[in-house]
């Protein structure tokens, strides 16, 4: 049944081969069963592995953090129609509220609290340009909270990476995931 699954792995035959392999800002736990044995073996073969971003640097974490925010001096509330920037509010309210209850025993258990959590996604909510606090919203959902704590595929990737010692880049800078995002106009967010 592996060798039936589509791999979104891609090889350019050389000496040594390189591959292209197609990843999804998901937990890896939801995906790794069902990435079909070539990918993985084409990763643990590999000795230098490239990332859309370097996610394990932490400038790049300041820098998508900083590219986030709206321009100095302004806030989400005056940029949003009233009644969605109030909306927002409360449903940031009832998710800050639920969040508690959406938490699993592992996670309470690494000692990862709601409040936390809350403020490591949502926190300076309303400093953040109208796509990002998009991209948030979606992510505040029961089952993208209790997976918390798991890295997504790419991170997961890369961490391996550094474990097993392999060379690692960037093919992407935050510049170039970010300017587009942040052109997008109010009517396309």
């Amino acid at each position: 049944q592996q060798n039936e699954l589509n791999s979104f792995l891609w090889t350019i035959k050389r000496d040594p081969p390189s591959y292209f392999f197609g990843t999804i800002h998901v937990p890896y736990t939801r995906v790794w069963d069902f990435i079909p044995e070539n990918s993985k073996k084409a990763f643990q073969q590999s000795h230098i592995v490239y990332f859309e971003l370097d996610l394990t640097d932490p400038y790049t974490i300041s820098a998508l953090t900083s590219c986030q925010l709206l321009p100095q001096g302004k806030n989400l509330q005056d940029v949003l129609p009233r009644d969605i920037y109030r909306r927002l509010k409360q449903h940031l309210e009832y998710v800050k509220l639920m969040m508690p209850s959406w938490m699993t025993p592992d996670q309470r258990g690494k000692g990862l609290y709601a409040d936390y959590l809350f403020n490591a996604i949502a926190g300076n909510w309303e400093r953040k340009r109208p796509v990002w606090v998009m991209l948030m919203v979606n992510s505040l959902t029961e089952v993208d909270i209790k997976s918390r704590g798991v890295p997504v595929l790419d991170l997961f990737l890369a961490q391996e990476a550094e474990r097993l010692r392999k060379q690692t880049g960037a093919v992407e800078k935050v510049e170039e995931q970010c300017h587009p995002l942040n052109g997008l106009n109010f009517s396309q967010v």
